[in-house]
């Protein structure tokens, strides 16, 4: 009998080593030189996705509307839920019928799926857990006021709640290997949602909060952030004091946000831990980020934010990224901060507004692996404009196809954003020796801009020939000083078109729809591809004390870049 035991051990054992590497075959995350990329199948996969509404997942009879629509528009991926209480209604005893018809369906129409683990927490609160563990609040306890009340928010120290999450967690990611690790359609998984305590002061204050809170700093987490060549957060280095023993001391005024951090990530590494034990597919989290001026605990009080990132990577290391829910009209700047945190670039969230301009700064200028925009699914009997627009984005994309993943991968797009409020008029981005300056395109007579926001995406195809993915812009070109002091001029812009598996020219653009030559203007409201063809000459006479024009570099694209 200990003999057949052992047997069935070695037998399970076998089958996760087997699945680890499957996942590992199927799904690698590469990040190198300031760019990202998600390796699926040994190739580079661009996720153009999209994410469902919170509660459109819980059948399976939307799958059959969801998913053809958004394949017919060019996404790859859909971001979808997996709510606790939808897989294990009674404790220990799970359910995967739904969440198998939507991986199923998504095979049938070639879409990748990344699961959203709403476990615990999906906004703070903690309404996609059991009912059965929301009916027991002396097994499973809640978060406490400092009013010293009972929050519809599980406690992060409630030591039974963690073990059942995690154990619903390895449940979940068990049947995905079983199911799916051959095929790979899952690509990653979500733990938990934009996590954090909500409340005045920013801590829980139950009983066993206190105490820990009284308890000192752990000595592990006060060596990592005090390590040499450690950079903080200004706004944590600012308090940080290496030799506090309490939290108040080592962290002053951040104090009850970095407990609440510590907890969290703490919690999470159990549930993620227990589920790459199963299988390990990349795993990262999500952060509802604060507004201008918001106070820890108006916003969710120890989130996965840069400002905590650094006691995350300590307390959690199965995590494998972090990335931003960008709703605030500050994209740009949100993105840049994950960046220099060490995260590749993965936006799940955005606002379908925005999400056409959104997208292509990530893909162009942030060289992120991938994009989402929240709540695809609303649109889809009428699509408005934003979604229009947003599959035109993914339709290019999509049939630039390995030329733009080289491209991005050698440094050779860059992109930027316009809104009519915008305290900058015009931005500027360089690339392949020129200067591509931006303005909101506006009417000729009146001067107002024919759209409120603007952006483009812009591609080097070779010396000289430029790709422009966007809309609603007056593109300038110039020479760029720092190349040489030459003049830049416009030799053709073509809009192109795909047809019949190819990029035909749907028009030639001049005269007064170049602004006489001077100008590449980029369509209001309709995202389109231009191939700009640019030309340069040498001044009549060399400015007095400088020197000639420098050294042509070498054509190095054609090397970087090849054709599909």
């Amino acid at each position: 009998m200990a003999r057949m035991a052992r047997r069935t051990l070695t037998g399970v054992a076998w089958v996760l080593i087997a699945g680890a590497a499957h996942a590992a075959a199927i799904v690698q995350l590469h990040v190198a030189g300031g760019s990202a990329q998600l390796i699926v199948r040994g190739r580079p996969f661009l996720i153009r996705g999209g994410e469902l509404g919170n509660s459109s997942a819980g059948t399976a009879r939307a799958a059959a509307t969801v998913l053809p629509a958004l394949a017919r528009r060019d996404f790859n991926t859909v971001l979808m839920p997996v709510a606790w209480d939808q897989i294990e209604p009674r404790p220990g005893r799970f359910q995967f019928a739904t969440l198998d018809h939507w991986i199923a369906l998504a095979r049938i129409w070639h879409l990748h799926l990344v699961l959203l683990w709403f476990g615990s927490w999906k906004n703070a609160f903690s309404s996609y857990a059991p009912r059965w563990v929301l009916h027991d609040p002396r097994r499973y306890p809640r978060a406490v006021s400092a009013a010293g009340t009972r929050l519809p928010i599980l406690s992060v120290f409630g030591r039974a709640t963690r073990d059942a999450d995690a154990a619903a967690f390895a449940a979940l990611m068990r049947h995905l290997r079983r199911i799916d690790s051959v095929r790979g359609t899952v690509l990653m998984v979500q733990v938990e949602s934009e996590v954090g305590y909500l409340g005045v002061g920013g801590r829980d204050r139950s009983a066993r909060a206190n105490r820990l809170f009284d308890q000192p700093v752990p000595p592990r987490l006060l060596r990592a952030l005090a390590a040499p060549g450690r950079r903080l957060p200004w706004r944590l280095a600012a308090h940080f004091a290496p030799a506090g023993r309490s939290w108040s001391s080592a962290f002053g005024p951040r104090a009850d946000e970095m407990f609440m951090a510590w907890y969290y990530a703490r919690y999470i590494e159990s549930v993620a831990q227990a589920g790459k034990r199963q299988y390990p597919l990349p795993m990262y989290m999500n952060a509802q980020l604060p507004a201008a001026h918001e106070r820890a605990g108006h916003y969710p009080s120890g989130g996965s934010y840069p400002l905590c990132q650094p006691i995350y990577r300590v307390a959690a290391p199965a995590i494998d990224f972090y990335a931003p829910d960008l709703y605030w009209p500050d994209f740009e700047r949100w993105v840049t901060r994950y960046r220099r945190a060490g995260n590749p670039v993965f936006v799940p969230e955005s606002r379908l507004e925005l999400a056409p301009y959104d997208a292509l700064y990530v893909f162009g200028e942030a060289r992120g692996f991938g994009f989402s925009a929240f709540g695809v699914d609303r649109p889809l009997a009428a699509p408005d404009r934003a979604g229009r627009a947003l599959a035109a984005v993914y339709g290019a994309l999509a049939h630039l196809g390995e030329r733009f993943i080289a491209a991005q991968r050698s440094g050779l797009t860059r992109a930027l954003i316009l809104h009519r409020h915008s305290p900058r008029p015009e931005q500027t981005v360089a690339l392949g020796g020129y200067l591509f300056r931006a303005t909101l395109a506006r009417n000729w007579r009146t001067g107002v801009p024919l759209a409120r926001t603007g952006a483009m995406l812009v591609l080097e195809r070779r010396p000289n020939v430029f790709d422009l993915l966007g809309s609603g812009l007056a593109v300038t070109v110039l020479r760029n000083p720092d190349t040489d002091d030459r003049i830049a001029g416009i030799a053709g812009i073509e809009a192109l078109h795909w047809r019949a598996r190819h990029w035909t020219v749907a028009g030639r653009l001049n005269g007064d729809q170049s602004n006489q030559g001077r100008q590449v203007l980029l369509a209001a409201h309709h995202v389109r591809l231009y191939r700009v063809r640019l030309y340069s000459i040498a001044r009549l006479s060399p400015p007095s004390g400088r020197a000639g024009p420098r050294a042509a570099q070498p054509a190095r694209h054609e090397a970087a870049l090849t054709a599909p």
